[in-house]
């Protein structure tokens, strides 16, 4: 009865967004895109079944699957095509690989459970996130396949918590392969080492449809659609944060494929939900394959990290593209695009319209120098010649000329979208060299908490967009040419606290004035002298000042690559204040000033020191995330 209820909710929302979406004219990309999908010779498979019971496959989650179904599939093609049918009950499995003019149906009461081992999945060649590479197949594979059905009420279970724990160790950040390579200065290489398994790939494939299925647990992205051509994504259904949260869960991505309908989806996940990439830095580069003709429609995303997003991966380039009848419920980003200095690629003719955002924080974020720890790769030198992977190699390779590897967004409209209960309206950084130019912003309501901020962005367009925030501020502008702001409407008039009026000097003496203070972290960037606990923005640089030679901690959050997670810098002193640790994820610039009545002997683990004998202050600098510095 829930289950029905569910369904009904889904339905019912996605019903409406249609609804609403039916007051436009269907653009030509549209029509084009119906006449291929909603033709009834689309994907047709012969009339003829098998049944994987037949062939010796049994239904108890223990007994490995895998090759009386893939033997299933294997009849079916070899007799010119036909349906795969299942007996209900849990069938656990490694990789399956779905051959051309066959229908893999996986029925109500039908669970497809990935085994938890990589032996079962065998190495392909593939592409993860971006970059060519041999990899493990995923649990479901349509690859260098024509004329493909995979549908049916059942659940494909990705079992990812093993590959979850694998990864960032449990609970999360505690470990795994993520502690271990973020101590090297490698964190960029876990997502491609990690080799955790996904549910579903469609590779160089033509003419696939994919129906109705509910997918969870993935151990990696959900569906990739890769390099393929003409296929059709409806109603599936994704959820992934049953059981933890897994890293990088995709929901839906389509990654330099061509003439692709994705509708009428629900997916809830731990990253991007509904996602569109073309290639990687140098590899992408080479490859130079775009994204096209492609139109995502009707669907609803719950927790994750974008309603909808271009990127990071960008370096084919995208073009035609239409987006629509979409909502977003307390998703943290709503229409997101993500690049990087090397990426390279243009992001052009796109269109998004007929979106609701509700509890969104972040409905508008393009952030083009994105994740600068896992963008830029470099191998560090002190890691041995014979450790160094040749997929290492592949990822730091440089882009020439550098600036082939900037990226370019424009001609990008965003029209008939309203936007409630958000906590940033509009974010955008671009580059000095490239600005993000040429957008149109047409009949948008955003209410939010504050304004936000672009910068190095031109000729944006605003046409009947009303802001509503509790200041009335304009968007703020840095090295911006001709920007349209909003109408802004004030939703109250509360005046301003007045700590955010407080110069920084004047917020360091209310701290220091408090006798139990020992530790104060201060960002210049931000102009915020912190406090136990407290949410700061990303600076390169942090000036910590220790007022007393006494043990003490103090931990404070900033941005954790995307810009919206929050890690934890923790400053603890001991040994009646000789000895300071700081412990983060992110490298910064730090200046240590210690009050010391006298002159230390030495310091130890500091890149500069030196005594200030007028202020009797101990000034240290020193680089890095995790350190730790002797006084003696």
């Amino acid at each position: 009865m829930i289950k029905k209820l569910f369904a009904l909710m889904v339905l019912s929302l996605a019903f409406s967004c249609t609804r609403e979406a039916e007051k436009y004219t269907k653009s030509e990309l549209v029509k084009h895109l119906e006449s291929i999908f909603y033709n009834d010779t689309f994907a047709t498979i012969p009339d003829k079944t098998f049944n994987v019971a037949d062939f010796g496959a049994v239904a108890d989650g223990e007994a490995l699957a895998t090759k009386a179904i893939q033997q299933t599939i294997d009849a079916a093609a070899t007799a010119g095509g036909g349906k795969v049918i299942f007996p209900a009950g849990t069938y656990l499995s490694g990789a399956l690989f779905v051959k051309s003019n066959v229908e893999l149906h996986i029925g109500e009461g039908v669970v497809i459970q990935a085994v938890q081992n990589n032996d079962y999945y065998p190495r392909k060649w593939t592409r993860i996130a971006g970059i060519e590479m041999e990899w493990p197949a995923a649990l479901i594979n349509v690859y260098d396949e024509k004329n493909v059905r995979i549908t049916g009420k059942g659940v494909i279970d990705g079992n990812g918590k093993y590959w979850w724990d694998k990864f960032w160790g449990d609970p999360k950040y505690s470990g795994g392969m993520w502690g271990e390579y973020k101590d090297k200065g490698i964190r960029w290489a876990v997502d491609y080492d990690c080799e955790r398994v996904r549910p579903v790939v469609i590779w160089k494939s033509e003419d696939v449809l994919l129906k109705d299925f509910t997918v969870k647990r993935a151990g990696f992205w959900t569906i990739s659609l890769t390099y393929s051509t003409r296929v059709h994504v409806e109603g599936l259904v994704v959820r992934n944060n049953i059981g933890g949260h897994g890293p990088s869960s995709d929901g839906i991505d389509t990654d330099s494929s061509k003439d692709v309908l994705v509708e009428n989806c629900d997916i809830d996940c731990n990253d991007d939900n509904l996602c569109i990439k073309a290639g990687k830095d140098a590899d992408g580069l080479r490859v130079n394959r775009p994204a096209e003709n492609i139109v995502y429609r009707n669907c609803i995303t719950r927790a994750g990290h974008g309603l909808i997003t271009l990127g990071s991966e960008t370096s084919g380039g995208m073009r035609n593209i239409e987006v629509y009848g979409l909502k977003a419920i307390g998703t943290n980003i709503g229409i997101r695009f993500k690049s990087a200095k090397v990426r390279g690629g243009v992001i052009e003719n796109i269109h998004f319209h007929d979106i609701k955002m509700e509890n969104v924080a972040n409905p508008f974020h393009f952030e083009l120098n994105w994740y600068p720890e896992y963008s830029y790769c470099t191998i560090p030198d002190d890691i041995p010649e014979e450790e160094i992977k040749d997929r290492w190699r592949v990822l730091s390779q440089r882009v020439v000329p550098e600036e082939k590897g900037i990226p370019e967004f424009r001609n990008i409209k965003l029209s008939d979208i309203k936007v409630e209960k958000a906590e940033r309206a509009f974010y955008a950084n671009a580059y000095p060299e490239r600005h993000i130019h040429d957008i149109t912003f047409e009949n948008v309501l955003v209410e939010a908490e504050e304004s936000g901020q672009l910068s190095y962005a031109s000729n944006w367009t605003m046409n009947d967009v009303v802001l509503k925030t509790a200041t009335g501020q304009s968007i703020a502008l840095t090295e911006c040419d001709n920007i349209e702001q909003p109408k802004l409407i004030k939703t109250n008039s509360q005046p301003v606290q007045e700590a955010a009026k407080q110069t920084l000097e004047e917020q360091f003496q209310a701290i220091n004035s408090n006798v139990d203070a020992v530790i104060i972290p201060v960002n210049p960037t931000e102009t915020k002298a912190l406090v136990d606990g407290d949410s700061t923005l990303y600076s390169e640089k942090f000036s910590l000042y220790i007022l007393k030679q006494k043990d003490a901690s103090l931990h404070f959050y900033e941005p954790l690559g995307d810009g919206f997670y929050y890690s934890e810098v923790e400053v603890i002193t001991s040994q009646n204040g000789n000895m300071i640790e700081v412990k983060g994820q992110k490298d910064h610039d730090y200046t240590i000033l210690a009050n010391r009545a006298t002159k230390p002997k030495s310091i130890y683990g500091a890149n500069n020191w030196s005594y200030q004998e007028n202020t009797r202050q101990v000034i240290i600098e020193v680089k890095g995330k995790n350190f730790s510095i002797q006084i003696d």
